[in-house]
């Protein structure tokens, strides 16, 4: 089981404003800054996911085949997460609705951040 993840950025002033407007109607606070610059995100007193420069000072890049899951209470918390995306600049990678076995009731939505990083929000059943 993963504890946190995080995501690098080139740009920290931009990518805590993205995550916090995105996050933050998602139920996840920034628990505190990064000193490298950007911030660290979670809820129910857990630091679950952070954004920042990368420690090493080269650019930031994603990951392909990288991703960040956040579990989401409804479905409609799905779709507003993948519209809060677009509007701050996000791209979408999947639209929001139905994912394997229709029985299952897995919805998902898929976007990149400004930086790439790719990022799914869900409701499982």
């Amino acid at each position: 089981m993963v504890d946190y993840a995080t995501v690098g950025t080139n740009d920290p002033a931009m990518a805590v404003a993205f995550y916090d407007a995105l996050l933050g109607p998602a139920g996840y606070a920034r628990i505190f800054d990064h000193p490298n610059g950007g911030g660290f995100y979670g809820r129910d007193g857990m630091i679950r996911f952070g954004v920042l420069k990368p420690f090493d000072g080269n650019a930031a890049c994603f990951g392909n085949g990288s991703m960040m899951g956040f579990a989401l209470t409804r479905r409609e918390d799905v779709d507003a997460f993948h519209a809060r995306a677009l509007e701050l600049g996000g791209t979408c990678e999947g639209p929001p609705g139905l994912r394997g076995p229709e029985e299952m009731g897995m919805y998902f939505t898929y976007v990149r951040d400004r930086d790439g990083n790719k990022l799914c929000a869900f409701k499982m059943g």
